[in-house]
């Protein structure tokens, strides 16, 4: 949630919880074009194409126990699937992270880099012609009718709702904006319908009604069609009201007493566990020494009043949970009585990350540690592993192709995977692929950011402020099996490494001006290694399609180095610290602005062959 751009409400919030009755499915109009015949492979283990079923949850943390919290969901996810335990997002903010999600592209390829305009939100999806190009339209041109409730996109509002309509839903129930985050006061827009609101009624049981609904309408329709439905809660998101509709991004007025932040409202049957649940305290909960870099590391300690207050912060986050531990419990019984659970993958994961008290931050997302980035996967289904956690990496980026891959298309190198443009690549969900995938997928990820930071918790300081503007960055994160490190430029030059194999907290930042380094990393000198990872993260911040799963390709075109281990051999050492241009910015923008970007490795590289550039060569 971001500030700017957001619908008028004011509205007073009420205490009393119902759930709501189903209301009649209708499904719209079937997907248009065809999918090109070379795309296409056959039915899943010979026979019909499988359902598919993706439950979408918002802020969801990985690093602070919510899984332990969710009974339902570990028997029938968890226990019953793959949790990939190394799964990012790469960008940590809900909409930018939602289109990655959906187009299988990195934020500065769908240039949407914010929850709101001009940088982000539902117009600017609208406006990069992405609603024409995104995973329910080729789900429906692969035979599969699509469905949708829940939270879809920022700013997609009860006046811009039908401006265009979302395309590619034969069956939708949106969550609409300024409602959205509003527990006790939702709004939802049914297809073609009018905006009708649930006052009074918890949004999570709201939402678990019309996705049963949409599962009775795929049954009715499952032996002519498979089906895709997904299904987006609120929960653990904070409560928000808001009384701003569009406030420029260059002129953010004082948002204390215009936006409200609070706690999530759990349903009320859940108000009252938990009690003595706290955030982890792990070492880099409320640390003595300030650490990371930027506006982070000025911040001061958190008082004693202001832990207690995020320790019940954190609760509410729980109990709001809970809702969505009956939903998915809900989903699934619901399935098993139709006959499709056996032949239904179903997708558990969340937008992004989320922190509450490490490094000194008040509640919120919008950085690169690992509690941001690294976020909850959990996949069930035919072929998938039961009971297994999995070390692949893997990134939102990859889940399009994954499940047009399940839809029977052939998304190999020589198939049509080209012609989707996806930054990423499936992720593994057979024993057989995830055996494979310790040898040969890729081990890092491309991490980013635009704009500002905002703190969703109280404040407790006369001084503290709601916003942190200059909170633009590129990074990568490097998962190697001797190695784990996290790599950041800022727009205004101050850079971050962590080594996670030795700092797991991320508490040292190994580039600060105050840090004591290191001499050597991986048994070279340390510079060699900074050098490696500033090459690395120069092509990842301006690349499309394969190069983003294979950035070591465009660096060595011959094929002789595939990680940071092979990019280590002292021959390459003049062309990583000398030849090579560094990552670095023009200027600090509050989004995607190229002029802004600094080199761009596709103009200002350079590329390794035997000492020589490649163009040299060809």
């Amino acid at each position: 949630m971001r500030f700017s751009g957001v619908v008028a409400a004011g509205l007073q919030l009420s205490a009393a919880v119902a759930s709501s009755s189903g209301n009649g499915q209708i499904p719209l109009g079937q997907g248009q074009g065809q999918v090109s015949s070379h795309h296409k492979r056959p039915g899943h283990h010979g026979h019909k194409k499988p359902n598919i079923v993706f439950v979408l949850t918002d802020d969801q943390d990985l690093h602070m126990d919510s899984l332990n919290y969710i009974p339902l969901i570990k028997k029938h996810l968890i226990d019953r699937g793959t949790l990939f335990k190394r799964h990012y997002c790469t960008t940590a903010i809900c909409c930018p992270a939602r289109v990655s999600l959906w187009t299988g592209k990195l934020a500065h390829n769908t240039n949407v880099t914010d929850v709101n305009p001009p940088h982000g939100g539902y117009p600017k999806f609208i406006k990069q012609g992405l609603n024409n190009n995104y995973l329910p339209l080729w789900l429906q041109q692969a035979g599969y009718d699509t469905y949708y409730t829940g939270k879809l996109f920022n700013a997609h509002t009860v006046e811009n709702y039908h401006s265009p309509y979302p395309a590619g839903w034969n069956g939708s129930d949106f969550l609409l904006d300024p409602y959205t985050y509003m527990y006790l006061n939702a709004t939802y827009q049914r297809n073609r319908d009018p905006p009708v609101n649930y006052a009074g009624q918890h949004t999570v049981d709201v939402l678990r009604e019309k996705a049963l609904g949409f599962l009775e309408d795929a049954a009715a329709n499952v032996g002519e069609r498979p089906f895709f439905l997904g299904i987006a809660p609120v929960a653990p998101h904070s409560n928000v009201e808001s009384a701003l509709f569009e406030v420029p991004i260059d002129d953010l007025p004082d948002l204390e007493g215009q936006v409200l932040f609070t706690p999530p409202i759990p349903a009320e049957r859940h108000a009252h566990l938990f009690p003595d649940a706290k955030v982890p305290r792990t070492p880099n909960f409320n640390p003595e020494q300030p650490g990371g870099a930027a506006w982070v590391r000025e911040l001061p300690r958190l008082s004693a009043a202001n832990v207690a207050f995020n320790d019940h912060f954190y609760r509410q986050r729980l109990r709001a949970l809970q809702s969505v531990d009956e939903l998915v419990d809900a989903v699934v019984n619901r399935l098993d009585e139709l006959g499709l659970l056996e032949d239904t993958y179903i997708f558990y994961t969340t937008d992004n990350g989320y922190h509450i008290s490490q490094h000194r931050l008040q509640p919120g997302k919008e950085c690169g540690f690992e509690e941001d980035i690294n976020i909850p996967l959990i996949v069930r289904g035919p072929g998938v592993p039961k009971g297994e956690i999995s070390e692949a990496v893997t990134t939102h980026t990859d889940l399009a192709p994954t499940i047009l891959q399940i839809a029977g298309l052939d998304l190999s190198e020589d198939g049509g995977f080209e012609e989707f443009g996806f930054d990423g690549a499936a992720v593994p969900l057979t024993r057989k692929e995830l055996e494979e995938a310790e040898v040969s997928r890729h081990e890092h990820v491309t991490v980013e950011f635009w704009g500002f930071a905002a703190t969703e918790g109280n404040l407790f300081r006369d001084d503290e402020q709601r916003l942190y503007i200059n909170n633009t960055y590129k990074a990568v994160r490097v998962i190697g099996k001797e190695y784990s490190f996290y790599y950041a430029v800022w727009c205004h030059d101050e850079h971050e490494l962590y080594d996670l194999k030795n700092d797991p907290y991320q508490l040292n930042n190994l580039l600060h001006s105050s840090a004591n380094p290191p001499t050597h990393l991986l048994g070279v000198p340390f510079d060699k290694v900074i050098a490696r990872l500033d090459a690395l993260l120069f092509v990842l911040k301006s690349c499309k399609g394969g190069t983003c799963t294979k950035p070591w390709a465009a660096l060595h075109p011959a094929g002789n180095v595939q990680n940071l281990r092979d990019a280590l051999s002292p021959r390459f050492d003049a062309f990583y610290e000398r030849e090579q241009e560094k990552v670095k910015y023009n200027r600090c923008e509050m989004g995607y602005i190229l002029d802004a970007e600094g080199p761009q490795f596709e103009t200002h590289g350079a590329v390794y062959r035997q000492g020589a550039r490649w163009s040299e060569w060809v």
